[in-house]
């Protein structure tokens, strides 16, 4: 069975960006789009490198074991880089990408200036299909899902990502996007499962989880779980697959999008975490979407 598709004026606001610096002017509606779980599409929107980060695409770069590098902005630290001998130049070309989404956003959501913080830049050099190898259905992410994290609650905070594809042969990253936020949630919250606080204090304490796991957490979990899970869901569920050539960006709150990475090789990413009370429409925040869904506070 085929699924239904989805129509990609429904999923995506395009914006003409061709430099970081920005030039187009701030747009209310492209800010309306983004809380509404469309994809801000910057078609051509590239970020070259140069001839030594080039030398740095190829998988033997990260450590084995570990899925990406990763760089954090406000302290400087690098993990996952194979090689010590190339830590100083990655640790240059995510602090250059870095840079650029900061100016980015100044120019085209100027409304979370200030807002956003914790920011982790991201080089993923290996091929889609490799995730999954040896990986749990849990973890793979070639099923649509919305993001979560076991080990770090957001605690109704937004998960906002700006993504970059910097393959040199040519490559498109091939996504599935999936259908409205609400329509997954009232679809999936009644297989989220028994909430316990008395559990999620003691995985806190023992250091399970960074950050105490709420009620929003244990559903936005729940959700990811059983998106994943649902077999049937991942090849009849609403849904419709889009390619980002290299030299393009996008942007979406990845905690709102349903996504599932299907191909492709070689990204930049940032990612940044955003109190939802900063939204232009906290409303259209997952966690305003479940406590209506719920009829319950759940912070």
């Amino acid at each position: 069975m085929q699924p239904e598709s989805l129509r990609s004026e429904e999923l995506f606001f395009t914006v003409p960006l061709t430099g970081w610096s920005g030039g187009e002017p701030f747009s209310q509606s492209a800010l309306t789009a983004l809380e509404q779980g469309q994809i801000i599409s910057l078609p051509e929107l590239g970020f070259p490198l140069n001839a030594k980060e080039m030398r740095c695409l190829n998988e033997g770069t990260v450590k084995k074991g570990r899925k990406n590098i990763s760089y954090r902005a406000l302290s400087g630290k690098i993990t996952g880089v194979a090689h010590p001998q190339d830590e100083d130049l990655i640790r240059g070309l995510l602090q250059r990408h870095h840079q650029a989404c900061e100016t980015l956003v100044r120019s085209l959501l100027p409304h979370y200036t200030g807002a956003l913080h914790t920011p982790v830049n991201t080089l993923r050099v290996h091929p889609v299909t490799a995730w999954k190898k040896g990986s749990s259905w849990r973890k793979d992410d070639t099923r649509l899902h919305v993001d979560a994290f076991p080990s770090r609650p957001m605690q109704g905070e937004r998960i906002l990502r700006i993504f970059t594809n910097i393959n040199p042969h040519g490559e498109s990253r091939v996504w599935r996007i999936g259908e409205p936020f609400t329509a997954v949630a009232t679809r999936f919250l009644p297989k989220t499962g028994h909430y316990s606080p008395w559990l999620c204090a003691l995985q806190h304490k023992l250091g399970i989880t960074k950050r105490y796991r709420t009620r929003y957490d244990h559903l936005m979990l729940g959700l990811h779980d059983a998106m994943k899970s649902d077999a049937e869901y991942q090849l009849s569920g609403l849904q419709l697959e889009v390619r980002f050539p290299p030299g393009s960006s996008w942007i979406c709150f990845s905690d709102q999008t349903p996504h599932a990475a299907m191909s492709g090789q070689f990204m930049l990413e940032q990612t940044y975490a955003l109190p939802a009370e900063a939204m232009a429409d906290p409303q259209r925040s997952p966690l305003k979407i479940l406590e209506k869904l719920t009829g319950a506070l759940l912070l």
